[in-house]
């Protein structure tokens, strides 16, 4: 006689009742779906997400693939190959890589390399964006240069005989 039931298949009503087990559920996840192509390259889609909480200030250098949330201060440079967010309330100086930049709080320096940058209604931002696209919400603020919608293909110079002498702009 054996110590264990040996297992049966379940019967086929019964299969429509019994939950799947965990590991074969997908477990949905807000950044998921937005991890899958970003800046033109596959991204893997198990990237966690790390958080600077609002009562923390931290100076130094972010860099890696991940997610990364910030309501807090930070200075230093972000480099990521997924999402940045900075919170309301939150304030980051320094430089930013990233997939996607979402900003709701302040930014001094320059988003270079983005797939997409927001810039929400409470979101301020002093520095230069360079973007596939960007948004801006009514209300936010921002002081810089802006690029986007380029595809890392050069500006073009346009001469009208008016300007700077530099690129042919006029001021």
């Amino acid at each position: 006689m054996a110590l264990w039931k040996e297992p049966t298949a379940p019967k086929r009503d019964s299969a429509l009742l019994t939950p799947e087990p965990a590991a074969a559920r997908e477990e949905f996840t807000p950044t998921k779906a937005s991890t899958a192509w970003e800046n033109g390259r596959r991204v893997p889609a198990d990237m966690k997400e790390s958080i600077i909480g609002s009562a923390l200030t931290i100076e130094g250098k972010i860099e890696g693939a991940g997610h990364v949330r910030i309501a807090g201060r930070f200075k230093g440079d972000v480099h990521v190959e997924g999402n940045l967010t900075i919170e309301q309330g939150a304030k980051v100086t320094g430089g930013i890589k990233a997939g996607s930049v979402i900003i709701a709080g302040e930014l001094d320096g320059n988003v270079l390399g983005a797939a997409t940058v927001e810039l929400l209604v409470t979101g301020v931002l002093n520095g230069d964006v360079k973007a596939g696209t960007l948004t801006v919400a009514a209300g936010s603020r921002m002081r810089g240069r802006v690029e986007f919608g380029w595809d890392g293909h050069e500006l073009p110079h346009h001469s009208n005989g008016a300007g700077d002498g530099e690129n042919g702009s006029a001021l």
